[in-house]
């Protein structure tokens, strides 16, 4: 914050001590508004914003803690320094503990105050910027700015939206790459708990014993190479959210303390005996079949029912193929940013082929593959020689495919359509319900298909 930014109140009743502090930082470059009374300074808080009130405890009559806290409540954001005299550290000592920033003793040691303003001018700097970044991080995550069009992906996010705002623990399912991590972070940050920490903890980067000091932390000596005692990520996110990623790796020894935190709210660090109570909340994510894991005894049926309070299911991209496009627009533009580059975006046929591929890496090899793109891309559309190899197969076959249509319009559209009921027909074993639901259309839609087509199913 620059000086000519400050706004200084003062409240003082020996006018000549104020009248000299009041012209030291008018010289220095600050605004300052100098008083005599408590009730002139509290009525110009009311009236102003000051960022930083400086004030005499030692004014007869006044209680200089009711009028820290009165000033504090007027404006949350404005700092308090306590003047002292003689016998009076006691009291601007309590004032600090009931939020006031620091005091002075009187006479002021002028120079000794300025460096205290600039030190308090560059905390309110940094927590404006924190500030700022929450705001910038809440708006990035917010549930409307995800890509989806997508059914699916729309009721997920609604569900999740929902649980947001409450404490309620939840489990984000879905396979590798859907975007749990990304859901976990929205529900965080447009939750209560959004201004404290979200610390996430990977269970199936660590073996168990670094795991558990992970979690918990432990106390020097307890074991080797514990040289310093260090806290754990359940005291980091203290009043925030912890995020356990790949929850379905935990051992089943962890499963047990996991479950004890979550049933108790508290636990010992690693080598200690002091119990130390948490306030948490967790959102767990997998991409393993957990009531299979529990059916096979590696998972525990207690922890899963704490964990699964609230169960949001991300879809593969797959089953939301209507999102692809978006996505691809997104990361477009994403990675063009971040590149230096103009692509405007994707030939037909690379469209075509991204439309068709199965991603068996979902958002992720997406996201992955639109980089590589605008990475190679010599001009300002991804064309086919920009993607990966392992793609260009499907688009070879697409184009042999379209080399043996032949005929009118007409008879094309319909010799396509007549393959996508023959594939859609066999995916679902012969039953037509089935195959209609693949296909997007009603069964009696199918059945004159069928008939037209004349496609006989046995």
């Amino acid at each position: 914050m620059m000086v000519q930014e400050t706004r200084i109140l003062i409240m003082d009743d020996e006018a000549q001590e104020r009248g000299r502090i009041e012209r030291y930082l008018v010289q220095k470059g600050y605004e300052v508004t100098a008083l005599g009374t408590v009730q002139d300074a509290v009525d110009a808080a009311q009236r102003e914003r000051f960022d930083l009130f400086l004030t005499d405890c030692n004014v007869p009559g006044v209680d200089a803690l009711r009028t820290s806290d009165e000033a504090r409540r007027i404006n949350p954001d404005m700092a308090v320094i306590i003047m002292t005299s003689f016998g009076t550290i006691e009291t601007a000592v309590k004032a600090i503990k009931a939020g006031a920033y620091d005091y002075l003793p009187k006479p002021i040691d002028l120079e000794q105050l300025v460096v205290l303003i600039e030190r308090l001018a560059e905390r309110r700097s940094l927590i404006s910027e924190n500030r700022e970044l929450k705001e910038r991080l809440k708006e990035r995550y917010a549930f409307d700015e995800i890509v989806s069009t997508s059914h699916a992906m729309e009721e997920a996010l609604n569900l999740a939206g929902r649980v947001a705002t409450s404490n309620a623990t939840v489990l984000v399912r879905g396979e590798s790459g859907t975007g749990k991590e990304l859901i976990a972070k929205a529900i965080h940050y447009n939750s209560p708990r959004a201004s404290f920490p979200l610390i996430k903890v990977n269970c199936a980067a660590l073996p168990e014993t670094l795991l558990e000091s992970e979690l918990f932390g432990h106390e020097k000596g307890a074991f080797t190479g514990a040289t310093v005692k260090r806290i754990g990520r359940f005291e980091a996110a203290d009043k925030g959210t912890l995020f356990l990623d790949e929850i379905g790796e935990l051992a089943p020894n962890m499963q047990v303390k996991l479950l004890r935190v979550l049933q108790e709210h508290e636990f010992e660090r690693l080598g200690g005996n002091q119990t130390i109570k948490t306030d948490v909340r967790i959102i767990a994510a997998t991409n393993r079949d957990i009531e299979k894991s529990i059916q096979d005894g590696l998972f525990r049926e207690d922890l899963y029912y704490r964990l699964n309070v609230v169960s949001v299911v991300i879809p593969p991209l797959r089953e939301r193929k209507e999102d692809i496009p978006g996505l691809i627009d997104f990361f477009i533009k994403k990675y063009s940013a971040e590149n230096g580059k103009h692509i405007e975006g994707i030939s037909m046929e690379v469209r075509d082929l991204l439309m068709r591929y199965t991603y068996p890496g979902n958002v992720r090899e997406l996201e992955n593959i639109v980089e590589r793109s605008v990475v190679l891309a010599k001009r300002g559309q991804i064309t086919s020689a920009d993607l990966p190899l392992h793609i260009r197969p499907a688009l070879q076959e697409g184009r042999l495919q379209t080399q043996h249509l032949k005929g009118s319009l007409h008879e094309t559209l319909d010799t396509v359509e007549r393959g996508l009921i023959m594939e859609a027909l066999n995916a679902a074993g012969g039953i037509q319900t089935r195959a209609a639901e693949r296909l997007g259309i009603s069964e009696r839609v199918l059945r004159y298909k069928l008939k037209k087509f004349n496609i006989k199913v046995p």
